[in-house]
């Protein structure tokens, strides 16, 4: 890890892999620190430290920051394996992290004032349009109370969602407002089934100014054309704003199946159960475990697939089609369900001793059940709104 610091010092850009392997060294180190996470209701501070000396926050943050400006897939591998230590990891990692991405969409001045007098700032969010303004010259004055601000505790800024004046009919125009921390009250709310180390507290802001370049708006993530393009005109930045962020808050789901694929598999391949028999030899287990295994490698090659098709388009400079996006956001939206559903299976298969607290398959199995509550990952909700595009009903939906 000190080696890894120092590069990040230095300014050199690690490649994808030493990136994912850095990750992937602090799997032993987030689950020993785990207990110690969900007893706190937030991630210990050393293991936001440990992912900002590995440069892992910097993934998708623009070069021009102190960033490597890499693909979305490094940054999900990343998020994959860190889930794999403590999905309570791999969800703020994924939320956060994408913010250091969404930021570059912003008119650079934004950009300047998280990152100049500090390239590590971390940036929390809660994106539901629970924000009110009232437009004053320059900019807003904005307030209101929000949930689910995971990582808060640890942000120096915050992207909340608001709705701006004058939206008029049909799509609401909503976006998000960038806050400094001192406008911002966390009130700490968060006592959970799962992801309980999330620290996903409430937020209070009472009557701030928000500066006109401090906004962005759903519809121009959507259009792909934000003011930050003006400097920052990759193509990683021109990836639709809805695509990257709703993978965010799935993906930590994936390693985190694996990790209690991993733990069954060792804990059963020597296990004899109650009445005699080889845990391993039970057929029932042995599709448990082929089935997760399977899963895992789908739901993966569907991400992979989606965005070498998103990026595909962002390097041509052309839009995708609005009934790809549909179906990618659907996809994305199920694979929490999809890895409940074989967790689930999973548990079963550790028998009576998986409700031992001793034990992580309970604790496993309750993030990724909690992972599904965000409203990002309501399959059945963007399922209906997919299917309905199929039978010839008009999309309403922007945060694609």
């Amino acid at each position: 890890m000190v080696e890894a610091a120092l590069k990040v010092m230095q300014g050199e850009s690690p490649s994808p892999a030493e990136l994912v392997e850095r990750a992937r060294s602090l799997i032993p180190v987030l689950r020993e620190r785990a207990a110690a996470g969900d007893a706190g209701a937030n991630v210990v501070a050393e293991t936001i430290e440990d992912i900002k000396k590995a440069g892992l926050f910097r993934i998708l943050q623009p070069k021009r920051w102190g960033g490597y400006e890499m693909s979305p897939k490094v940054f999900y591998d990343v998020q994959m394996a860190l889930a794999e230590g403590d999905m309570s990891v791999g969800w703020i990692y994924g939320v956060i992290g994408v913010h250091n991405w969404q930021i570059a969409l912003f008119d650079d001045r934004a950009a300047r004032e998280v990152f100049e007098n500090d390239p590590d700032a971390i940036i929390a969010s809660t994106y539901m349009p629970k924000g009110k303004t009232v437009p004053v010259e320059g900019g807003y004055r904005f307030t209101g109370r929000w949930q689910f601000s995971s990582g808060s505790k640890h942000a120096q800024w915050f992207f909340l969602g608001g709705l701006f004046p004058g939206g008029g009919e049909g799509i609401p125009n909503m976006g998000t407002f960038l806050i400094p921390r001192e406008d911002v009250e966390i009130v700490e709310t968060w006592n959970t089934h799962g992801l309980k180390a999330t620290g996903s507290h409430d937020v209070i802001v009472k009557d701030a100014f928000v500066p006109d370049y401090r906004t962005h708006t759903h519809r121009q993530g959507f259009e792909c054309d934000s003011p930050g393009n003006a400097v920052n005109s990759g193509p990683l930045y021109r990836l639709p704003f809805g695509q990257v962020f709703l993978r965010s808050v799935s993906t930590a789901s994936i390693g985190a199946l694996q990790a209690l694929l991993d733990e069954v598999i060792g804990f059963a391949s020597g296990k004899l159960g109650s009445f005699g028999g080889k845990t391993a030899d039970n057929p029932f287990a042995q599709v448990a475990v082929a089935e997760a295994s399977a899963t895992i490698a789908d739901l993966k090659n569907t991400l992979y697939a989606n965005f070498d098709h998103l990026e595909a388009h962002a390097a041509a400079g052309t839009t995708p089609a609005i009934e790809d996006r549909l179906r990618f956001k659907y996809q994305s939206s199920e694979v929490a369900s999809r890895c409940a559903n074989v967790a689930g299976k999973l548990f079963r298969v550790a028998g009576g001793s998986g409700l031992f607290l001793d034990k992580p398959f309970a604790r496993i199995l309750a993030d990724i059940q909690s992972g599904g509550q965000h409203q990002a990952n309501s399959h059945e909700l963007w399922g209906a709104n997919f299917g309905a595009t199929l039978l010839g009903h008009e999309n309403q939906d922007i945060f694609l």
